[in-house]
């Protein structure tokens, strides 16, 4: 009996250590809040810098912290971005003060805050990219050259998963 209680529990561990591992390995969204730790607001942030700072793919989510009695949030396109246009933008984000916006697709977003606050300084253009394309652009020799990702796809990883969770039982079990 004690001996099928120290199986389970290796058995649960070794879930959790290859559903963590293959977590580590294929990665994940990341949530950037915008402005970094100052959050959407007017005073001291340089929101063109941190746009161009932040490394941004397809699939990530932006926050925006701020107070809503005062600043808003709209996706525009780059003309308005450009000359602080709040007229015919794209979509309203504002909600709440703490607003979040999935980025689904590789291109440039263009994000201002209207009543005047882009005149100052409240407007960032996050660039987002496919995430293959986040490795280094280093040419490969002709012979190296792989048409596929190098990182395993999300059924594969199960697939270890599972494998391994079977190995980890029938050796517990003296199968093997």
């Amino acid at each position: 009996m004690e001996n099928s209680r120290g199986a389970q529990m290796v058995v649960a561990a070794s879930v959790v250590v290859m559903g963590w591992l293959s977590l580590v390995v294929m990665g994940g969204p990341t949530l950037h809040k915008v402005g970094g730790s100052k959050g959407w607001i007017n005073h001291d942030v340089n929101y063109t810098e941190w746009g161009a700072q932040e490394r941004v793919y397809v699939g990530d989510w932006l926050i925006f912290m701020f107070d809503k009695r005062y600043f808003n949030v709209l996706e525009v396109n780059k003309t308005s971005y450009e000359n602080c246009t709040d007229r015919d933008f794209i979509k309203n984000v504002t909600r709440g003060g703490r607003d979040v916006v999935q980025l689904t697709e590789a291109r440039t977003y263009y994000y201002i805050s209207g009543g005047g606050y882009c005149f100052h300084g409240m407007k960032v253009a996050v660039h987002v990219e496919d995430y293959q394309d986040a490795a280094p652009a280093m040419a490969p020799a002709p012979s190296a050259m792989v048409s596929a990702s190098l990182l395993p796809s999300v059924p594969t990883c199960l697939w270890i998963i599972v494998a391994n969770v079977l190995y980890v039982n029938l050796v517990l079990m003296d199968l093997l």
